[in-house]
């Protein structure tokens, strides 16, 4: 498998005094034991690197650095590494307590400036004493980014995922392959495209055409046919194609025509990874399970279509829903850029595709859903899960398969 080289990596490095809480909040954005924690100030010594994927961001470096007030001969060395990180860092995490505010702050504030360094200024440990208000406002009114924690029992995890979302240069934000790393070179890619009445005249949809392109883009190619016809196409291939792609809404007939052996998806999930966060709407879907009667959903749509008969977010995804759970939900309908502030009356939020937003957009709407603790998928995800079918369509996603069986 292949892995992000580090220096493509968002490097995102943790600064401030001993134990204010670095080594933790890095273990409570991570999920993971990456760092010792201690009681014991100036624990960490060496800036601890640790890579991985944080979604929805993507690829990043964190660097977790010693404390700038460490002492003597010794600490004065682990001082200059800690200033040396900067140079390698894309943003700058100020991690304080807020009754600790200081010159060692301030000081640090004007080396991410003079560095041309975005700096988001965490305060932790808010559970013992919080940051004085005019404090935070002033950061704020100087542009930056502040967050509230208490890292050690994970609390502010998505407020500071939204605040690194908000400052992350674009460069880090661009989507993975549509299905470029899905298939080699020379292999075939099947595209089953039903033709009703969402189909425009004349026209493809843009999530088809896309696909269409990074199909070319990546030197493989395509077949694309209506649902009645694929049985006649695979009966006809030499070989297998390396990959089947399927409106999702012909994911039953799809299925039962395509042999186990070959990979199938949908447009819908495809554009779930592309301008979204796959995993994540992966273990949204699995809220479907606890969906009761009378519960409340959020369908939301990117663009303002007009409505025809046969909606897929109107009448089509709140009919399988229904059946699904066995009696009627209760659902809205939003679309556009309206999008209610306050999603916690909803028990899940199905959004469509977003082939109108942009990728930042998408995902801060993601990371609202998350800090409000309301399951969040989307069109394609919800109907294979509802059918039956998603363990099958998440097949050539690993990752977001663990979510959902997980």
């Amino acid at each position: 498998m292949q892995t992000t080289p580090k220096g493509l990596r968002l490097h995102i490095g943790l600064y401030g005094r001993r134990n204010v809480g670095k080594s933790s909040l890095l273990n409570a954005v991570t999920g993971q034991e990456v760092a010792i924690v201690s009681d014991v100030a100036g624990t960490t010594t060496d800036p601890v690197e640790k890579a991985m994927e944080l979604l929805p961001i993507g690829p990043v470096l964190f660097i977790d650095t010693a404390g700038v007030d460490d002492v003597g001969a010794l600490g004065q060395k682990r001082i200059e590494k800690t200033r040396h990180a900067i140079k390698r860092t894309d943003v700058a995490v100020l991690v304080a307590e807020g009754e600790s505010w200081g010159d060692f702050e301030e000081e640090l504030l004007q080396s991410f400036d003079t560095a041309a360094v975005t700096a988001i200024v965490v305060f932790n440990k808010v559970d013992r004493s919080t940051p004085a208000r005019e404090r935070v406002v002033a950061l704020r009114e100087n542009g930056r980014q502040v967050v509230e924690m208490v890292a050690s029992e994970r609390r502010g995890v998505a407020e500071f995922k939204q605040a690194l979302l908000n400052v992350v240069p674009e460069s880090f934000l661009e989507p993975p392959p549509i299905v470029g790393d899905l298939v080699s070179p020379g292999e075939m890619v099947v595209l089953v495209v039903p033709i009703d009445l969402e189909a425009p005249k004349g026209r493809l949809i843009l999530p088809q055409v896309q696909t269409m392109r990074d199909i070319l883009d990546s030197d493989a190619y395509c077949a694309v046919l209506k649902e009645s016809e694929l049985q006649s196409c695979l009966d006809n291939l030499r070989r297998p194609p390396a990959l089947l792609v399927t409106d999702s809404q012909a994911f039953l007939e799809v299925g039962r025509d395509t042999p186990q052996e070959v990979p199938m998806t949908s447009f819908s999930i495809l554009f779930a990874r592309f301008k979204g966060d796959l995993p994540t709407f992966a273990e949204g879907a699995a809220a479907i399970d606890r969906l009761q009667v009378g519960d409340r959903v959020l369908v939301a749509e990117a663009c303002t279509h007009h409505p025809v008969g046969g909606d897929i977010g109107r009448e089509k995804i709140p009919a399988w829903l229904n059946q699904h759970v066995g009696g009627e939900l209760v659902f809205d309908v939003v679309s556009g850029q309206d999008f209610p502030d306050d999603v916690t009356p909803y028990k899940l939020v199905v959004h469509c595709g977003s082939c109108t937003f942009n990728r930042r957009q998408l995902l801060s709407r993601i990371v609202q859903c998350c800090q409000a603790g309301v399951p969040v998928t989307n069109y394609g995800v919800a109907i294979a899960f509802s059918l039956g079918m998603l363990e099958r369509a998440l097949g050539p996603f690993p990752d977001a398969l663990a979510r959902l069986e997980g």
